[in-house]
């Protein structure tokens, strides 16, 4: 029977770390073990990144909404209770969106928010 050896699929491997190490700084994109590293290194940022951008998102949208519903004589978290009172299902990426681009269509949620309230 005959020996196999892996040259092909080592290449193979060696080339696909290299070339997602491109435009790396000195060694890194050079030399197959520390571009491996800077690699794997990366690769656990971009992880983590996808999930903090969510996070931050958010953030965004609750600040762009807090400051519209503050302009309008009411804040976030009592906005928000009237309008799940309301049973207005919006998310807050919308709210944000009407409250940086509809100022009037949003001054008509807060007052659908506040008779939810009082009701």
């Amino acid at each position: 029977m005959a020996r196999i050896k892996g040259a092909m699929m080592t290449r193979k491997r060696r080339k696909k770390v290299l070339k997602l190490a491109k435009g790396y700084f000195g060694a890194k994109h050079r030399l197959f073990k520390t571009a491996k590293e800077a690699v794997m290194k990366s690769g656990n940022y971009a992880y983590i990144g996808r999930k903090l951008k969510k996070r931050d998102f958010r953030r965004l949208w609750i600040t762009r909404i807090s400051a519209a519903a503050k302009m309008n004589g009411m804040n976030y978290s009592t906005f928000m209770n009237g309008l799940k009172k309301a049973g207005v299902e919006m998310n807050r990426k919308m709210l944000a969106d009407l409250a940086v681009n509809d100022a009037n269509g949003f001054a008509t949620l807060v007052k659908t928010a506040k008779t939810a309230l009082e009701k």
